[in-house]
């Protein structure tokens, strides 16, 4: 808030006050702006030191209606209140606040800050372990990778100390012996706050109890907190939704996030786009797009991101020996079908589906795109790759990035949104790398192999190559092409130039998903050496930082697919001539057409008679297949279908103009 030459009330302002029914103790404690206007304060007690606006104008009050500014029926104790500010009816009475301009407070039991709170920062979260161990330190500027980096790095203890230390320096430069509600910001029908910080055009309306908090908002991605939500300890950031009997308890919720109907998190963290409705999270680690929407459902101990529960879904962190200290890890794109069971420790690759009731622990990691379904004695079988080529998966990577909901100016989270990547490739080729082995290995006679836990019956071990086998192809090729497009875009009809790698990236063969942002394990391991070392001394540091290697994606990802181009197919990329790119482009198009088609059948399958059932409402098929048409429409008018028929003809193109 600027600062403002106050003054003393006059001797008329304080008759005027005086006779409105306003008392204070000590009017000399009572400071006004030079154009104060006394005639809009009304029933007001006044305590301790007040700084009091020009109480002039019209507030948009909570329900849309334009109502005049001004103090009426309040107890109000050492607070500054700018201008244009309604204040209306506190049941008990409003302390230790800087409210901002055009702000609207009506109808709260309790609105007060006490000296030297942190709002909510400095909170210690035990997250992904309820047993502690992992604990990720609440403060405003927390990003996704921040607390990956806090939480799951645990084997460098001088970076857990170092990342202590900076988290530190921003809970220190939060505490403030006064509490701040920001310009335009809403608090209507309230029961209490205590020690909570609202930012610019917050909008809070309903809410049972916010204890010990900050809700970040700003005027380009206001936050709305509703009816019925009870939060404590916690950090909302902005043009988030925590609504509808929502409970937070030591919880973080990330930017553009949507929390309610009566959905409970404790110990959790989410981050941007997340979405939770109905169950429950407990010491959950929602990295970006984690979507719950569904009753019965309990999300616990585990480590998610662009993951979606089914209805239902259960997972145990507790295996009746030592408490609830195991964590499961449940990597990018992964769903749960309804009613699914999952006894921790668990991992699961990348992109995969999980349904039944797994008692048994299993380790995917290296099986990305897999289906993995329990057995009736709780054993998990796995078919390696199989959602490579399903509408799901295609789905999947167009929707994120169309539901990015974040507006604000700053976006912490940083968001690599690509289905087909460095980390899902990779682990493509390992997993083509194992699957050989075992054909190579187990003896005809034997049926099913074990992987790391999950059962693989050896006939599918052929089949899941040939997925994985497509899929390696087409993205290498994919990318191969695109370089050279962007080059000729760019004017370069240089081959050699255009193949070669960029000077300034890194190459590893094994990358990291740092909550939603992709990169290079050597990366990794530098960023990680120059927060130990000092050379990244404050949370500004370390986003400039992330934020460089975000911008130099694409060219370590070039990089790598150099190197897997030689390792798959056997041919440097850098003595590639122009008829080798010919053929190249030719085998891209039949991959990823052959890919496309497939889609386009896995779409087909929605149109087929078998789900028309229920549709009409006599057995008739010409009336039930017109209702289905009606509602559903047809397979050739549908978007997506149209969309992906449009690609087959676009891939054509592309390869003729190479």
């Amino acid at each position: 808030m600027p600062d403002i030459a106050y003054l003393p009330l006059s001797p008329a302002q304080i008759d005027t006050l005086g006779a409105a029914g306003c008392m204070a103790a000590d009017w000399s404690r009572v400071q006004v702006t030079p154009n104060f206007n006394p005639e809009h304060v009304v029933r007001v007690q006044f305590a301790g030191e007040i700084r009091l606006g020009n109480c002039d104008g019209q507030v948009a009050g909570s329900n849309g209606l334009s109502k005049p500014a001004g103090i009426y029926d309040a107890y109000i104790a050492n607070c500054t209140v700018g201008d244009g500010v309604r204040i209306a009816r506190i049941g008990s009475h409003l302390s230790g606040y800087r409210i901002g301009d055009g702000a609207c407070i009506e109808d709260v039991g309790v609105l007060q800050a006490d000296s030297e709170s942190t709002f909510g920062n400095g909170v210690q979260v035990e997250t992904l372990n309820e047993g502690g161990g992992r604990e990720v330190t609440l403060f405003n500027e927390l990003s996704a990778q921040f607390a990956y980096l806090q939480c799951l790095v645990r084997w460098r203890p001088r970076l857990v100390e170092k990342l202590a230390h900076l988290a530190d320096q921003e809970v220190k430069s939060a505490r403030s012996d006064r509490g701040t509600i920001g310009r335009q910001a809403t608090i209507c029908s309230v029961a209490r706050i205590e020690n909570v910080n609202l930012g610019d055009s917050t909008a809070v309306r309903g809410a049972i109890s916010l204890v010990n908090g900050t809700i970040l908002s700003c005027a380009e991605a206001p936050t709305v907190v509703g009816a019925g939500v009870i939060a404590e300890d916690f950090i909302i950031a902005e043009g988030s939704r925590v609504t509808e009997g929502a409970i937070l308890g030591k919880s973080f919720v990330g930017q553009a996030c949507q929390i309610g109907k009566q959905f409970s998190a404790e110990g959790s963290l989410f981050f941007a786009n997340c979405e939770g409705f109905h169950g429950e999270a407990c010491s959950v680690f929602a990295g970006p797009y984690t979507v719950t929407h569904h009753k019965s459902t309990l999300l616990i101990a585990g480590l998610l991101s662009f993951y979606n529960a089914g209805s239902g879904t259960n997972q145990s962190n507790h295996m009746y020996k030592l408490g609830p200290v195991h964590e499961g890890k449940l990597e990018r794109g992964c769903k749960t079908g309804s009613f699914s069971y999952l006894m921790w420790p668990c991992r699961v690759g990348p992109f995969s589906v999980v349904l039944g009731k797994h008692t048994r622990t299993f380790d995917t990691r290296d099986f990305p795109f897999s289906h993995i379904e329990a057995k009736a004695n709780g054993r998990c079988e796995m078919v390696p790759g199989l959602y490579l080529s399903t509408v799901g998966t295609v789905r999947d990577g167009q929707k994120w990035p169309a539901r990015d909901r974040r507006t604000a100016p700053n976006r912490r989270d940083l968001i690599d949104f690509d289905v087909f990547s460095p980390l899902t490739v990779g682990r493509m080729l390992r997993g083509t790398a194992r699957l050989k082995e075992l054909m190579k290995t187990t003896d005809r006679s034997v049926k099913v192999v074990t992987i790391e836990g999950a059962e693989v019956r050896r006939v599918l071990l052929r089949t899941g190559v040939k997925y994985y086998r497509a899929g390696i192809e087409m993205y290498l090729l994919e990318r191969l092409i695109s370089r050279v497009e962007r080059a000729r875009e760019a004017g370069n009809q240089n081959l050699a130039n255009c193949l070669s790698v960029d000077s300034q990236a890194i190459f590893s063969g094994e990358w990291i998903d740092l909550a939603g942002q992709l990169m290079p394990q050597d990366r990794f391991e530098t960023l990680c050496a120059r927060i130990e070392t000092g050379q990244i001394d404050s949370i500004h540091d370390l986003q400039k930082k992330l934020t460089e290697i975000h911008s130099c994606y694409e060219k370590d990802e070039w990089a790598w697919t150099v190197w897997a181009y030689q390792q798959h197919f056997g041919r440097e990329v850098s003595s590639m001539t122009t008829d080798d790119l010919k053929a190249a482009a030719k085998a891209w198009q039949g991959v990823r057409t052959k890919f496309l088609k497939l889609i386009l059948n896995d779409a087909s399958k929605e149109f087929e008679s078998v789900t028309q059932t229920g549709f009409g409402i006599d057995p008739e098929p010409s009336q039930r297949e017109a209702d289905f048409i009606g509602v559903r429409g047809t397979y050739e008018e549908n978007k997506f279908v149209q969309q992906i028929e449009e690609e087959i003809a676009e891939v054509a193109r592309r390869v003729e103009a190479i």
